[in-house]
């Protein structure tokens, strides 16, 4: 498998020769989509909206949060593997638009893709 990172939208908006995934439920605040350079927008595989707004990028919250989106991920094997499929012929880059680096369903993401 090739490599799969994560990066913020708002500090990562041009091209980098990875394969580019949006994996925001919601367009990212103040971005034009004409300025950010993706492949996709992947709804399918970001947080169910109840789960997104309980956790609320909440620090307290985010062990709970993480167990909960690995259980929703499990139940969408055919994108994972989608997903995964990509990342075996090239780079790929999971764009999200969260503040914290670390707390935030990105890293989950990557991680289980990474398993």
């Amino acid at each position: 498998m090739k490599t799969i990172t994560i990066k913020r939208v708002y500090d990562h908006k041009t091209a980098d020769g990875s394969y580019r995934i949006l994996v925001d439920r919601l367009w990212p605040r103040g971005v034009r989509k004409i300025d950010l350079q993706i492949d996709e927008w992947n709804k399918e595989i970001t947080p169910s909206p109840e789960l997104r707004k309980w956790f609320d990028h909440k620090k307290e919250r985010f062990e709970e949060f993480s167990r909960l989106y690995i259980q929703e991920l499990m139940a969408k094997d055919q994108e994972i593997n989608r997903v995964r499929s990509i990342a075996k012929n090239e780079g790929v880059t999971l764009l999200y638009g969260a503040k914290d680096p670390e707390i935030n369903h990105a890293v989950i993401l990557m991680n289980y893709l990474l398993k």
